[in-house]
């Protein structure tokens, strides 16, 4: 029988990768101009955006397949004992792809598969996230089509009156780093309280 997928390998490959967003802009920003940094910043945001959308699906994707009891309680579907990854990601996004809008959007979606008091959902729903992870939604965004609805969206997730990019943002006082942190933050708690 082919392994399992685990929460705790997704949450694990996560903070990989925010280690090498953090080794690419290290590497990559001196001796830039302040626009090419900004546009590194922008990449920076969008890929780790990216990762944490990779984290989620494969949350679930764990949590489904590790028990199907937990969907099929949340469903008030009989699920059977051993459902492919493959099966469990067709539950979770059909033929389109994996999105939620924003936070209130992500636990809205995990809360359609996964009972409240699960370890992930509750992680995700915990007040000492929920700016982070309001700005790497709207930050990404931004920084992914410049509109005008999503720059609206970027500067209330920051509480600014202007912002010229969400690079141009993240790159000053450290923002990005300080986001990033509280993303291995959530990670990590996931890491540990997910029970396989």
């Amino acid at each position: 029988m082919p392994k399992k997928k685990s929460v705790k390998k997704a949450a694990g490959s996560f903070l990989e990768a925010l280690d090498d967003i953090s080794k690419f802009l290290d590497s990559v920003s001196s001796g830039q101009s302040k626009e090419h940094i900004s546009w590194l910043y922008n990449y920076a945001i969008i890929r780790l955006y990216r990762e944490f959308e990779r984290l989620m699906l494969h949350a679930i994707v764990g949590a489904i397949n590790n028990d199907t009891q937990t969907l099929s309680k949340k469903t008030g579907i009989r699920f059977p004992k051993h459902l492919t990854d493959e099966v469990c990601e067709y539950l979770i996004i059909g033929t389109g792809y994996f999105d939620f809008k924003g936070r209130d959007g992500l636990i809205k979606t995990l809360k359609r598969f996964l009972p409240d008091n699960y370890p992930l959902l509750t992680t995700i729903k915990k007040n000492k996230y929920s700016d982070s992870l309001e700005r790497l939604s709207s930050l990404r965004n931004f920084a992914a089509h410049e509109s005008s609805t999503s720059k609206k969206v970027a500067l209330n997730a920051v509480d600014q009156e202007r912002i010229a990019s969400s690079g141009s943002w993240l790159k000053r006082q450290n923002r990005f780093e300080q986001l990033s942190q509280m993303m291995r933050k959530l990670a990590e708690e996931i890491e540990q309280l997910a029970p396989y």
